[in-house]
């Protein structure tokens, strides 16, 4: 179904109803038909007298029913539905190779630059003076595109957390911009504006800025410092190969951590540079039925949990983080066989921190996602504006999350620091 059958159903229903309420009941039609997998006529049917508020009073709780009756009417969000094809995700399996490679004149000659020459010989490559607009209208396409650049402003920063959410003293180094995987929670599918993938040429700027910056360090031991905000971290390192830089750096910083924060399993950089006890390799886990379902193309469970054994035998300690933990029927059990699996295969005086974040997101952001990947489920929960203007799983279903899974990390992992991520200050200091 489009979004004009849709409106066309519902107007055949209340056929004198505005802009602004059809909009509205348009969308809770097609969120019910879509989680419920039913007709429209067993959302919405005619009845003698049957007016807009009775009609949408009826569909809120309906969409809704663990939070209708607890939350505020002005939470639940209801944008205007705009279903294309046009968007679509393009979930073909296919390797990293850009059709166009273009070069800043700075970092011509850069050792970046030779190594994209050398992986990717059938590229078009293109001098660029910073300023040429590049990469595709579609975020889909926006790996047939490589701009290697001259970093010049966005060297080292706070984690700008969530407004107002409980900060835990992250500090950020943008070393990348895009990435190959295709997770339909994926941020970047909102936010990134240039759609192709940017890797600076000029790490050593980056380093010296480490080396004069001064941090923040939260509840942790030592100042953290971490590249994964806007990039896989070691998706790219083959090409790249900041880890043989970085990791001997902070071989000689032991007053600071640095964590590589990653859903690949490309460490051979890593492991090649040797181990690094204050370098923290850590891996995005999940639920299975997501990891299949929702994180495309990256490598599965087994596959990451390998790959954290190995860096952990190389010297390094380990990280894992929950984020985002999806609730939908059944995830308390397979989140509990994921812990299971860690603990069978990992060494547990190895993990330095785990975190854990239920799904939220920006409002823009819904709407890119049902765009793009029209089949999905994860938007079939019980979605609420928050405190941040985020849309976040309702405060009941957050706390029954995190009292599951917390206290279930820490009593298998007791060595590790287990902490909430970008969540409501009033939730996070019950854990």
């Amino acid at each position: 179904m489009n979004e004009i059958e849709l409106e066309n159903y519902v107007r055949s229903i209340l056929p004198k109803l505005g802009i602004n309420k059809l909009r509205e009941l348009t969308r809770l039609v097609y969120e019910i038909c879509k989680r419920e997998k039913v007709a429209l006529e067993e959302v919405l049917t005619a009845s003698k007298n049957l007016q807009f508020e009775a009609a949408k009073t009826q569909l809120l709780r309906r969409r809704y029913p663990v939070n209708f009756d607890s939350a505020a009417k002005n939470r639940f969000y209801l944008p205007k539905l705009e279903l294309s094809q046009a968007v679509s995700a393009n979930l073909t399996p296919r390797p990293f190779y850009p059709k166009t490679v273009y070069i800043e004149t700075s970092v011509l000659n850069s050792p970046l630059a030779a190594r994209a020459r050398k992986f990717f010989p059938h590229a078009q490559f293109k001098e660029t003076d910073g300023k040429t607009h590049v990469g595709s209208s579609d975020f889909s396409k926006r790996t047939e595109t490589l701009l290697i650049h001259r970093e010049k402003y966005d060297f080292l920063k706070p984690c700008p957390c969530s407004c107002g959410s409980a900060g835990c003293g992250y500090n950020l180094v943008n070393l990348g911009f895009g990435c190959r995987f295709e997770c339909e929670y994926c941020f970047l599918q909102q936010y990134q504006n240039l759609h192709a993938i940017l890797l600076p040429a000029n790490l050593e700027d980056f380093l010296t800025q480490i080396e004069q910056g001064s941090f923040r360090k939260g509840p942790f031991v030592r100042p953290r410092i971490g590249s994964g905000e806007f990039t896989d971290s070691l998706v790219f390192d083959d090409l790249t190969q900041y880890s043989r830089q970085i990791v001997p750096f902070f071989q000689r910083h032991p007053e600071l951590d640095f964590e590589f924060k990653t859903k690949s399993v490309n460490i051979e950089g890593v492991l090649q540079a040797g181990g690094c006890e204050n370098v923290v390799v850590s891996w995005s886990v999940n639920a299975d039925k997501i990891t299949r379902e929702v994180e495309h193309f990256t490598p599965d469970l087994t596959s990451r949990l390998a790959a954290a054994c190995e860096v952990a035998r190389a010297g390094y300690r380990l990280g894992f983080h929950f984020d985002p933990v999806v609730i939908y029927e059944g995830y308390q059990a397979d989140y509990a066989h994921t812990v299971e699996q860690m603990a069978d295969t990992l060494p547990k005086d190895k993990i330095a921190w785990i975190s854990v974040g239920t799904l939220r997101f920006s409002r823009e952001l819904k709407k890119q996602i049902e765009t793009r990947f029209q089949q999905n489920f994860i938007l079939d929960g019980e979605f609420l504006l928050d405190f941040d203007g985020k849309m976040r799983y309702g405060e009941r279903q957050r706390l029954e999350a995190y009292r599951f899974l917390i206290p279930l990390l820490r009593k298998t992992f007791p060595k590790a620091i287990v902490y909430l991520c970008m969540e409501d200050p009033k939730i996070a200091k019950q854990f």
